[in-house]
Formats: C-alpha cells, structure tokens, sequence
C-alpha cells in the first residue's frame, strides 16, 4: 500500500516515516516546494503532519501559525479531493481542544477553549475540514494527540531533562499533577491501526493518547533513575511559587502564572473512542516505559 506523508522534517514525521517505511510504500512531499502538487503519486493514504507548534525565536506572527495550520491545511485536503486517495489522517493537537488544565479525561464531545495562536488555528483548521463535503469513497480522519515525545524531540521535555540531569533541584515538586503524554512509538501505532483497519473507522475526531496519566514529579523520578541522580526537589510552599509567578506577569522572570499553570494543573485526555473502535486492548508501551525510552535517548545526545 502507497502513504504520502505531508511535513516530515520534524521529530515526529522522522520517527513516523521509519516506522511506517516497514510496512508501506512511502511517499514523502514538501510544501517548500512550489511545484509539490505535481509530485504526488498515486497512494490510498494522505497523512498530514504540517504545522507550526513552536516560536523558539520569538519572531512569529499570528498569521505565520494561521498560514501553516490552516491554508496549507487546506491545499492539501484539497490536493486529497481531487486525488485517487481514500484516507486522508489530519494531526491536529489537545490543544485545539484545551491547553491548559482539564478537571475530568477530555473526550471529543467537550467544547473547545483554545487560547495560544497555535490552539486557535488547530481549531480553526478542524472546523475548515468537518465543514467539508466528503465524497463517499473518502474518509477524514482527525487525530488529537497531547505532547508527543520520543528521539529527537527538541521540546520542554528535553529542556526539564537538561535541568535536573545537571543536578539542579526541581523546585515545584510541592505540586501534585496528573497529565497525558504520547510516546512516539505509540504515535507511529495508532497510525499503522488505523490505516490497516479504517474500514472501522468513521469520519470524525479521535483522541488519541498513553493510557495511564504521568505527574510531573514522576517525570523528574524517572530522569533521575535514568541518570542515577540523587539531586532533591525543592518542596517550595505553594503560596510563595505563586506569588513569584503574578511577579513574572508583571516583570520578566523565568516563571509566570500561564506558566506555572502549564506546569502544574492537570490536562487528562480519554483515548477510549478509537481504541473501542479499532478494538485496541493495549498500546505497545506504556507511559512510563515510554518515558524511559525517551529519557534513554537523550542521555545518548549529550
């Protein structure tokens, strides 16, 4: 079977093509160039991985995250309508959904509240394609993954793992959290399930996610057995955190409310809707051993 895959050079797209590559006659197209339209190939499968997450160097405009997440969104959907593909698999992010903080496992009835550009242009992104008519033969998938980590990530993962495998305390673990994470190895999982069992599948929003909750006091455990550090966290009385924090609203510190918040609340996601549906009992890893893998691997890049 023939998959084209959209957006490849980060992480994910990386680690995706491998894996998929064992299986399938992969295809692999890039919007920076002009002419990409007519290099597709024939395939059953358009996988969608272009989008604008990050702004490292502080210089993106609310129209550069709508222009990647929303009308390069749209020439490909429409590259799919007018091409001979049955699937198209559109990643999308929780943050369309929610970005910061979830009392209860978000399922895709909740209503959305996205609040960075980033959230707003997922979301604006998903509506474009669900207003879209789909002829009979084609399907729309879209997936919400939380943070996807694995080799190669250059996220906040990566920068929590620098600081305490340098033996610095963790000066938040007087917070108790419970947050979904995605390993990329169960990522490249839920794709592959898909595209062998779509038959099972109708056109809509999945979530998809590890299934069990990781605090971020665990992640720092496991860093530090990985590293075999014995560095102790600092339990800083909550009430002074965030009294610092409402100071770097209003000057510039390392830490503010939005921040803290991110680092602190809960955001839990349900998985249930599209392992029901595509009878999945259990993922290949889980959320702990998947951290570990990735931890592993960041201790090789140093």
């Amino acid at each position: 079977m023939k998959v084209t895959l959209f957006g490849t050079t980060g992480f994910i797209g990386e680690n995706l093509t491998d894996k998929l590559d064992e299986n399938y006659q992969i295809s692999t197209v890039s919007l920076r160039n002009n002419n990409w339209k007519n290099e597709l190939v024939k395939s059953k499968v358009f996988i969608n991985l272009v989008g604008k997450a990050h702004d490292h160097n502080k210089t993106a405009t609310e129209e550069d995250f709508y222009h990647v997440n929303v009308d390069l969104t749209k020439n490909i959907f429409n590259a799919f309508i007018k091409s001979e593909a049955k699937i198209f698999i559109h990643i999308s992010s929780l943050a369309a959904l929610e970005e910061y903080e979830s009392l209860k496992p978000l399922t895709e009835e909740d209503s959305c509240n996205p609040n960075s550009w980033y959230g707003k242009s997922k979301r604006k992104a998903e509506k474009w394609l669900l207003e879209q008519r789909l002829p009979e033969n084609k399907k729309l998938i879209i997936l919400r993954p939380p943070m996807v980590h694995g080799p190669g990530d250059k996220g906040n993962l990566g920068l929590l793992y620098k600081l305490i495998s340098r033996g610095i305390p963790y000066p938040l673990s007087s917070f108790e959290n419970k947050r979904s994470f995605m390993s990329i190895d169960n990522f490249c999982f839920f794709i592959d399930e898909i595209i062998k069992n779509e038959g099972k599948l109708v056109s809509g929003i999945y979530h998809i996610s590890d299934d069990e909750l990781i605090s971020t006091n665990q992640i720092i455990d496991i860093i530090k057995k990985v590293e075999k550090k014995n560095t102790p966290d600092l339990s800083l009385p909550k009430f002074f955190v965030k009294g610092l924090a409402k100071i770097g609203d209003i000057i510039p510190i390392p830490l503010n409310s939005l921040r803290l918040k991110k680092m602190t609340s809960d955001l839990t996601v349900s998985n249930q809707k599209i392992k029901s549906a595509l009878g999945i009992e259990q993922l290949p890893l889980s959320a702990e051993e998947g951290l570990i893998k990735t931890i592993k691997s960041f201790k090789k890049e140093k």
